[in-house]
This record gives structure tokens, C-alpha cells and sequence, in this order.
């Protein structure tokens, strides 16, 4: 049984869209790439990888339910979202940031409420950036992870946690020297950081998933977490924060999404890139900077905010090729359509 076949198996098919569903996060729609993230959780941490798959089957359900478009359900565009938010509830309350903490019945049920409106804010911002061929991203999941982590603080029976990963570049120590792990281990974070992962070689687990399905896409990853690091080094950002991965995780989305997967990968399109990385990486320090005071962390919201705003934009440089959400498979099928209609 190949991989189409099992998408479209009457009982089978929920699995493989559930799978698609955590490949998608990072703009993988493969079910291999979905099983090789899901090893990369558990690797780190058995609780991060069960939660992935928690809010990845109620975001799916929900579409499921609600009767949303079918082929959207088949690529696992209303998994996604659900699998991070998820995540990021068990994260920024647990004592363990690393390992996330066992949640209890109210927190399992408050992942699923958040991993179900998800499901409504793709649809919701679907349909309002559809005329302007912009995906939704992950916004639907900054959203209402910002919204029911706000909302923790007033409920006694979920445990708020400490908040114990700092969110913010000034919480580290600026005076750490920048050495060989600051590079190696800061390229695999960035990458595991994009599920929670605090684990540098889950983050490198999680490349070699991106490249049963893209390679272009795994390379974009590595060099979107590497213009990052460079960035942050050169700007004298703490060692710590580089180290950790925090500087490149949007900046490594901002990677994937325009080097090749939006837009057809040429020349003038891969310089576009490297602008949005580091301006995403730059963006990052700003908002972390922004929201410290209230106690939010920034999740991926540099990266939308940047890929929305240079998609949009793009439309107006004949210099690059647009490859509409609804069209974009990987990077090399994107350039052989491409070469196909301009030979």
C-alpha cells in the first residue's frame, strides 16, 4: 500500500492525516516525515511526543466533524495548529520546560477545547486570506496559545508552572563566550524549538524527517537556524539564547516557507529569503523584548508576521514567482512545474 492509497483508506486514512498533520508544521505533507517528528519528540521527552499527537487528532476530528473541505482535512492543514498548541500549553506550565510535566484531566481538557478553535481560526483566517493567496500559517495556533496561556492565571485547578524557559534575550547572561556548541547545538534547538523541543538533537532528527519528503526544504531549515545564529553573534545577542535555539526557530520557518515552498526557489527568490530570515531573527529579540512584561512567550509569531508581510509584498516584484498556497507541494516539484511551463 503506497502513501496516496493509504491517505484515501476508509479507516486507515484518519492516521495518515494526523501524521501529515505534524509534517505540516513544517510545511511537510508526507506521513514519513510526520512519524520521523514524532520520534524526535519522544526521543526528548515521551509527554511532548503524546501531546503532539493529542492535538493533532482533536484539530483533525474537529475539521472531520464540522465537515470542513475534504482535501484539506486528506494534507493535514487542520492538524498542525493543534499539535502546537498543545505543546505549547504543556510547556510554559510545567516545572520542566524541557521535558513538559504529565498534565492533569483539567489541562487535557483545556488542550483540547485550544487544539478545537484552532481547527475554527484556520478556517476563519482561510477565508479572509484567501483572496490574497496567503496561507494561515500558524497563526491560528500564536492566537489561541497567547489567548489560553493568558487565561491560565485565573484558573486554581491548572497549575500556571514557572514560566521556568526564559522568554526574553536580556534573561540570559550576556557574558558567556560564543564557542563551538553555541553553533551546533543553536542550529538543532532553533529547529526543535519550532515543537518545544529544548533538545538539539531531536532538532536534527526533525531535518532528516523534512528531507524524506523535501531536501531542498531540510536545507532551508538548516540555513534559516544558521543565519539566524550568524546574526545573533554578530549582534552580540547572549550566548545562552543562541544556544537554546530561541533566536532561529522563526527564522527557520521564515526559511521553509519562502525558499522554495511559496515561492519558486530561484535566484532573486532565495536573496528574498535571507532578508526575511534576518529580519525575522531581528524581530524575535523585539517582541520577546515587548511581551516580557506581561509574561508571553513569543511562539512563532516573528515568522508569520514576516512571511505574511513578504508573500503579500511579493506580489508587486516581477523578480520572483508566486507559488499559490493551494499549489505549493515541495520546493523541487514548484521548480519542475516551473521549468516545465518556461521550456
Amino acid at each position: 500500500m503506497d502513501l496516496k492509497t493509504l491517505q484515501d483508506h476508509p479507516t486507515l486514512g484518519f492516521v495518515d492525516w494526523t501524521l501529515r498533520g505534524i509534517g505540516q508544521v513544517v510545511f511537510q505533507n508526507n506521513m514519513l516525515t510526520g512519524i520521523v517528528i514524532l520520534i524526535a519528540l519522544f526521543y526528548n521527552s515521551w509527554i511532548y511526543g503524546s501531546i503532539c499527537i493529542l492535538g493533532a487528532v482533536v484539530g483533525t476530528l474537529t475539521a472531520i466533524l464540522l465537515k470542513a473541505d475534504k482535501g484539506l482535512i486528506k494534507d493535514g492543514l487542520f492538524g498542525f495548529n493543534g499539535a502546537l498548541v498543545g505543546l505549547a500549553l504543556v510547556a510554559f506550565t510545567s516545572e520542566s520546560f524541557r521535558t513538559g510535566a504529565v498534565p492533569s484531566a483539567y489541562m487535557v481538557a483545556y488542550i483540547v477545547f485550544a487544539a478545537a478553535f484552532t481547527s475554527i481560526l484556520f478556517s476563519s483566517l482561510a477565508t479572509l486570506l484567501g483572496p490574497h493567496k496567503v496561507a494561515a500559517l500558524t497563526m491560528p495556533f500564536v492566537l489561541t496559545g497567547w489567548l489560553f496561556l493568558f487565561a491560565v492565571l485565573k484558573f486554581d485547578s491548572i497549575h500556571a508552572g514557572p514560566l521556568a524557559k526564559p522568554i526574553s534575550p536580556d534573561q540570559f547572561p550576556a557574558t558567556a563566550p560564543y564557542n563551538l556548541p553555541t553553533w551546533y547545538m543553536g542550529i538543532g534547538n532553533a529547529i526543535g524549538q519550532i515543537f518545544f523541543q529544548d533538545n538539539w538533537i531531536s532538532g536534527y532528527i526533525i531535518v532528516a524527517g523534512i528531507a524524506i519528503n523535501s531536501r531542498i526544504s531540510a536545507l532551508m531549515a538548516l540555513i534559516g537556524a544558521g543565519l539566524a545564529a550568524l546574526v545573533a553573534v554578530i549582534f552580540g545577542g547572549p550566548e545562552g539564547a543562541i544556544r537554546d535555539g530561541l533566536f532561529g526557530y522563526n527564522a527557520a520557518l521564515t526559511a521553509l516557507a519562502l525558499g522554495g515552498f511559496f515561492l519558486v526557489l530561484t535566484p532573486a527568490s532565495f536573496l528574498y529569503t535571507l532578508f526575511g530570515v534576518v529580519v525575522t531573527t531581528w524581530l524575535w529579540a523585539s517582541v520577546a523584548i515587548f511581551l516580557k512584561p506581561i509574561g508571553m512567550p513569543v511562539l512563532t509569531s516573528t515568522f508569520v508576521v514576516v512571511t505574511w508581510a513578504m508573500l503579500i509584498g511579493q506580489y508587486g516584484f516581477k523578480a520572483l514567482v508566486p507559488v499559490p498556497p493551494a499549489e505549493a507541494t515541495t520546493p523541487e516539484d514548484n521548480l519542475r512545474r516551473y521549468h516545465g511551463t518556461h521550456t
